[in-house]
């Protein structure tokens, strides 16, 4: 058996391939958009992939089913439940594939989501303990898919109905495994689908069943409480990417750039309604930028923080670092962001030309912060952290708008006050700092080294 985890830390992602030596066939599972990777590794082994398996329709990325049934003729499998605008081969509970030696056995386990399903892997058939179980939102190392996405999507589902399904499919489906049962899942730490996911993208039935807290012994209405209290933001994008992953959409050419453009037609397009990104780091931004960009660096949760600050059916101008171009299109495209229009191939021409659209961003000391919450009186403190984040303490007198909801939130804030955005280390801030600049606020500065560096310098926190 061939069987390859592929994890992409930028989205906290694993997708796996599972391929039979002995007969070539092949299978993927929960892929990502840019497909490039499993081509690779399927040429390589000698596998033909004969069927894209989707756990359930994704919130958090856009899938690669249809890029994958595209460029290998792949079928493409949901659970039955599962309602989507393309031809798929529905998969039924009980159902069992077979590559050859190697054995795959479908179990729905609602929950997550109404059509979510885990895949039970034999090495061979017919084995008394399987290889593993890709879990993909049901369960992960750590946690459990939480069962309230769907709960403010407009789809009739509430949270206590999928946490009681959730429940059951756990109890009934996953830990009737054996504890060496090898535990796969679809995420890790940092993904918004659950809030305690483990750095670890591997585990085993047995650990997660002494160390997960959501299998615990515990009733099923002491189960859904724990798993639907306290959970992340739901972030911005989510209900976007949830609906395009039910829908045909353009496909993705990962190897294709966006083209140059001067800086006359950078200008043009950004007068009929574009949006001006800089993927380069905070500290660059922040020494000078074009006027009106946000700022989503590279290194840090790209797609997912620019999917909370930008809208996808807007026009994308990329005006940082030319050599990231490509991977900043194919890193949007990851979350379904298409308009990438092209970037200003000469960033020069506006530092020396038109040193009128450059601006510099305010960035405040923790000294420099404590002199301004003395002395400002209309001093706006905003922490954009996520709540799990802030319970261990925050700024006093703190407003706490994460920001996944930041750009719905701007109305609670006074335009024409000073403002002072922290995160936990300086990266989210400048983010959030920007987008206040772009949407007219007119003093605007974040702290540099965020939360940490407060905490750090020993200056007092609030708690609860």
């Amino acid at each position: 058996m061939i069987f390859s985890q592929h994890y992409l830390a930028c989205l906290s992602h694993a997708s796996y391939l599972i391929g039979d030596e002995t007969s070539g066939r092949a299978v993927v599972v929960d892929p990502r958009r840019d497909i490039g990777v499993y081509l690779e590794e399927a040429d390589a082994e000698g596998l033909r992939i004969e069927r894209v398996i989707e756990t359930h329709l994704h919130a958090d990325f856009l899938s690669g089913h249809l890029e994958l049934a595209a460029a290998t003729g792949a079928v493409i499998s949901f659970g039955e439940a599962a309602r989507v605008d393309f031809p798929t081969e529905p998969l039924t509970h009980g159902q069992t594939i077979d590559l050859g030696d190697v054995s795959l056995e479908i179990r729905a386990t609602p929950g997550h989501t109404p059509e979510s399903i885990c895949v039970v892997v034999y090495e061979h058939a017919g084995d008394p303990v399987p290889y593993g179980v890709l879990t993909g939102d049901t369960l992960f190392v750590g946690d459990v898919g939480r069962p309230d996405l769907l709960a403010s999507s407009g789809t009739g589902w509430d949270a206590q109905t999928l946490g009681r399904l959730l429940y059951q499919s756990l109890n009934e489906q996953i830990l009737t495994l054996p504890d060496e049962t090898r535990v796969f899942p679809a995420h890790g730490a940092g993904s918004s689908c659950g809030k305690q996911l483990s750095s670890e993208t591997s585990s085993t039935l047995g650990e997660q069943r002494r160390s997960n807290y959501a299998l615990q012994p515990m009733t099923e209405d002491q189960f859904v409480g724990a798993v639907t209290e306290g959970q992340p933001v739901r972030p911005h994008y989510f209900t976007f990417d949830a609906q395009s992953n039910r829908q045909e959409h353009r496909l993705l050419d990962e190897s294709v750039a966006p083209p140059a453009m001067g800086l006359a037609e950078v200008l043009e397009r950004l007068e009929n309604g574009a949006v001006p990104l800089d993927t380069r780091e905070p500290s660059d931004f922040a020494a000078g930028h074009m006027c009106g960009a946000i700022n989503v660096g590279l290194l840090g949760r790209f797609a997912e923080w620019a999917g909370n600050v930008l809208d996808p059916n807007t026009e994308i101008v990329l005006v940082g670092d030319p050599a990231t171009a490509l991977e900043s299109r194919v890193r949007l495209a990851r979350i379904g962001f298409d308009r990438v229009i092209g970037y200003l191939g000469d960033p020069r021409q506006l530092f020396m030309d038109r040193p009128d659209l450059v601006e510099t961003c305010s960035r405040v000391s923790v000294e420099q912060l404590a002199e301004l919450v003395d002395q400002e009186r209309n001093l706006q403190l905003v922490d954009v952290r996520d709540p799990g984040e802030t319970v261990t303490g925050r700024l006093a007198g703190a407003r706490l708008i994460p920001l996944a909801v930041l750009v719905d939130s701007l109305d609670e804030l006074d335009r024409d006050a000073p403002v002072v955005v922290n995160c936990a280390g300086g990266y989210r801030s400048l983010v959030a700092t920007s987008l206040l600049r772009r949407a007219g606020f007119s003093d605007v500065s974040d702290l540099i080294g965020g939360y940490g560096a407060w905490t750090a310098a020993g200056r007092p926190v609030v708690k609860g």
